[in-house]
């Protein structure tokens, strides 16, 4: 039994560090289709040992570390203070910074994300159009309880060279936080003071 569960152990890390590689290296955003796409990799069949989004996470946080902390960094940085740039344009609607790009964990692939609070999503759009910027209008599912996800307007627009996804939710949604489809929890949101400390440094 003690053999068996070192080598689960040792096949959950090496299947967390390529899923890990492929959010990084290729821009693939969904935790579970890197996990099967690892696998199918590794030539792994048995589910029961796949891991935990958490432990990819902690895996594309070492995979940074050792390859291109440097790059990362700076890459980090650029990525958050074009974040910032989103929130001004966008103070109206209280916005705040969530996902890989406030976790630290973000590729040069990965979108800024935002969540808004409006009266009407079309205000968002709106003051979008009177700053001139392009734009499309998507929708999110995020989940809000432990039951269903929900469907909430996400307008999609670019900072810098950035694309940024804002998910715009009611004014009393700022209350609620919705769950991190990394650990289950409900997300760390940041507002734009603090993301202003964190650019600060």
């Amino acid at each position: 039994m003690a053999k068996r569960s070192v080598r689960g152990d040792l096949l959950r890390h090496a299947l967390a560090a390529e899923a890990a590689r492929l959010m990084v290296e290729h821009g693939v955003d969904d935790f579970l289709f890197a996990k099967r796409k690892a696998a199918e990799r590794l030539g792994v069949s048995d589910h029961a040992v796949l891991p935990k989004n958490t432990e990819i996470e902690a895996a594309i946080e070492e995979h940074h570390r050792l390859f291109g902390s440097e790059t990362h960094e700076d890459e980090l940085a650029d990525q958050r203070r074009h974040a910032l740039a989103a929130m001004r344009l966008l103070s109206d609607f209280e916005p705040r910074l969530v996902g890989q790009v406030l976790a630290g964990t973000a590729s040069p692939h990965n979108e800024i994300e935002l969540h808004l609070f409006a009266d009407t999503p079309e205000a968002v759009v709106f003051q979008l159009m009177e700053h001139g910027v392009r734009h499309r209008v998507a929708e999110r599912r995020v989940r809000l309880m432990r039951d269903e996800p929900r469907s909430f307007p996400s307008v999609q627009f670019a900072s810098g060279r950035y694309d940024v996804d804002a998910v715009v939710f009611p004014r009393d949604g700022i209350r609620q936080a919705p769950f991190s489809p990394v650990d289950g929890k409900p997300m760390r949101r940041a507002t734009r003071a603090e993301v202003e400390a964190l650019v600060a440094g």
